[in-house]
């Protein structure tokens, strides 16, 4: 463990290493969601739980757990241990995840709502400590415009290798662990409380937490934090990151359901199909990030948008795979949900990197690092994304007879219903969040300036500290 003084704009960039040391437990995080988001409401259901059941406690969770990651983000925020400002809660968040994952993926008897609530809470307190630690420590390992853009992609790119490497299970296993099958979710549960612990200790042991100079105290008031969270810039960015998590958030829950019953491909094909959509983030996020240094992170967010909805279009209108289909007729989908997945993978990662961009903006303007803060306010939208597309999804397939348990078999009617919640939410709300960033001001030639600033002061403060220290140290003597 290590911990450094921030460098200038021009300083190396980050290591290769240290960035794949960084970015391990962000694999398991991935595989932990995609397990959560797609399977585990579905898992629920088989177990005897209704519909509105589930959803109900997805979102009594969900209620309860938006408040916490503010709260996390000013904790944060004013810790200052020997060991760093991030590591401590990293460590601290591990064993608290695992146990949550343990229990919701290796439930005893018939658990209820009441259950699936407790745990989920569990899972997801340790998740937030997990997820905001990674996301304001990645803010601090770069300072600059384009290098933040290289580290939120690296630190992306190992989490899609971790959901894909989940989803390759039933290759791996000889179709003995099959994501989406009730019987295999105990096996998929100990993986990942297996790998977390040992993907959290790497990165605790071997990436530096570089100390950011501050002009002002640890301490501040509810006027400053309103100050910072009430910034034009960060509310737009909040609003196009809660647009851009309900867009692709949407079809999560409904995916097994959509692709199996929908489309015609059996659960094992589902999973396989699923790869190559989080598979392309292993493309898009290096391409992406390439994209946004020419053209700028907005403008690299819109033009994604609507790449988005183009892929998404053309998905949605292929055929429904019949009896006994070939890999060839199946080629197409596979196409598509690779091109969707291209494009939903810049989502994420340009935004989080712009949040970063604003730290230093609030950093320069009120002398005060709030990074945790103001990272946990998109946090928290992917919790509030999460909530509402299953409180409003499942209600909808209860109302037109849909069922949901494995094995049984629905009518027209009901099927049709699942297609329509499937197609039409994901591209207007994804076309939304792409216009927010018309008339955005943050941009790489105003983030230099900042930069320039910031270092000019920092640079003061580290003189100011070093020269009281000198004149300090013979009274101490």
């Amino acid at each position: 463990m290590s911990t450094t003084a921030a460098a200038p704009t021009g300083r190396p960039a980050t290591p290769l290493a240290t960035l794949f040391a960084f970015a391990l437990p962000g694999m398991t995080l991935a595989g932990m969601a995609l397990v959560y988001g797609v399977y585990l409401p579905r898992f629920y259901v088989g177990l005897g739980n209704g519909f509105l059941a589930v959803a109900g406690a997805i979102a009594t969770v969900r209620f309860i757990d938006i408040w916490l990651d503010p709260l996390l983000g000013l904790a944060m925020d004013r810790t200052r241990t020997p060991l760093g400002r991030y590591r401590p809660w990293l460590i601290a968040g591990a064993p608290i995840t695992a146990l949550g994952i343990y229990k919701l993926l290796l439930p005893d008897g018939h658990p209820g709502p009441g259950y699936l609530t407790l745990w989920m809470l569990v899972t997801y307190a340790g998740a937030s400590m997990l997820n905001l630690s990674i996301a304001a420590w990645a803010a601090v390992l770069s300072s600059s415009y384009n290098e933040r853009s290289r580290v939120y992609g690296v630190t992306q790119g190992l989490a899609v290798i971790g959901a894909v490497s989940l989803s390759f299970l039933p290759i791996f296993t000889h179709g003995k662990i099959v994501l989406g099958k009730a019987a295999s979710m105990p096996a998929v549960g100990w993986i990942l409380v297996v790998a977390l612990p040992v993907t959290v200790a790497v990165c605790a042991l071997l990436t530096p937490e570089r100390i950011v100079a501050s002009a002002s105290k640890v301490r501040f008031s509810f006027h400053d934090i309103w100050a910072a969270i009430s910034k034009p810039t960060i509310l737009r960015i909040v609003a196009a990151d809660l647009a851009l998590t309900l867009g692709p958030g949407t079809t999560a829950p409904l995916y097994v359901y959509f692709f199996h019953d929908a489309k015609g491909f059996g659960v094992a094909e589902v999973g396989f199909l699923l790869i190559f959509y989080i598979g392309a983030g292993l493309v898009g996020a290096p391409a992406w990030g390439r994209i946004a240094r020419k053209f700028g992170k907005h403008r690299t967010v819109q033009g994604a948008c609507v790449c988005y909805g183009i892929a998404q279009t053309v998905l949605m209108a292929l055929p429904r795979v019949g009896p006994g289909h070939t890999v060839i007729d199946a080629a197409p989908t596979v196409l598509g949900m690779f091109a969707v997945g291209f494009c939903a993978s810049a989502f994420l990662l340009l935004i989080r990197a712009m949040v970063a961009d604003v730290v230093d903006e609030v950093r320069l303007e009120r002398g005060q690092d709030l990074t945790t803060l103001l990272f946990s306010m998109v946090t928290t939208t992917t919790k509030i994304g999460t909530v509402i597309t299953v409180v409003i999804v499942f209600p909808i397939l209860k109302l037109v007879g849909y069922n949901g348990k494995e094995g049984a078999v629905n009518t027209p009617h009901a099927i049709f219903g699942l297609e329509m919640c499937y197609l039409f939410a994901p591209i207007i709300l994804v076309f939304v969040g792409g216009a927010l960033f018309f008339g955005y001001t943050l941009d790489a030639k105003r983030h230099t300036a900042i930069r320039e600033a910031l270092d000019a002061r920092d640079a003061e403060l580290s003189l100011a500290a070093a020269e009281e220290s000198l004149l300090g140290a013979p009274q101490r003597a």
